[in-house]
């Protein structure tokens, strides 16, 4: 069973200007796509073909065959990414909102806590909301690592790899980060994988 390339969940026209459409078919139809095709080359004929993209992750994980890790998560982290944006945002509601309130104080503290960890990360990685047991937490992660496994549970994550904005921003991450944060983050996806029982899965 081959990983495979997930549609994006809005045309690529839908995020603009924040995103543009130039961005969303590179980054989604190439980078994307390359960390896909590489994760299916590395566990073709292994024991790891028929398993889950979870169960690759935490298996290259365990190996410590950083390759494979690193295709496998980025496959994971970009389909989480595309969820985790929406054309239009809508403010957060019941238990979440109840949970962001009573962890980070308010929506606006959250937004900025996202903004001001996404513009000081240090080169490529993400920046995510998490639930901790029944804690949220914004934690940034480096490079290809993940939430896919562990015992943090996401809920939202921003790219905060050049590729998902400097066609549109250039070096202006924090401009990328205001678009994102204030007009397109997915709350009612957020919802959801608060009230999952485990994690969201990537799609089959």
């Amino acid at each position: 069973m081959a990983i495979t390339l997930p549609p994006l969940p809005y045309a690529d026209t839908a995020l603009e200007p924040s995103i543009s459409a130039t961005t969303l078919q590179t980054h989604h139809g190439k980078h994307h796509k390359a960390y896909v095709d590489k994760t299916n080359a590395a566990i073709e004929g292994t024991d790891l073909a028929d398993k889950s993209l979870e169960e690759v992750v935490a298996a290259a994980e365990a190996k410590g065959d950083k390759g494979l890790f690193n295709n496998a998560a980025q496959s994971w982290n970009h389909a989480f990414y595309w969820n985790s944006l929406t054309p239009t945002s809508s403010e957060p509601t019941g238990d979440l909102a109840a949970a962001i309130e009573g962890s980070l104080g308010s929506l606006d503290r959250l937004r900025e806590e996202l903004a001001s960890q996404g513009a000081a990360h240090f080169a490529s990685g993400w920046v995510w909301l998490v639930a901790r047991g029944d804690k949220l937490a914004v934690e940034q992660t480096h490079d290809a690592a993940t939430f896919a496994t562990g015992d943090a549970k996401p809920l939202l994550v921003i790219d905060l790899w050049e590729h998902a904005y400097y066609l549109d921003h250039k070096n202006l991450r924090p401009e990328y980060l205001k678009a994102v944060i204030e007009k397109h983050l997915n709350w009612e996806f957020a919802a959801e994988n608060l009230g999952r029982d485990g994690t969201w899965t990537y799609p089959a």
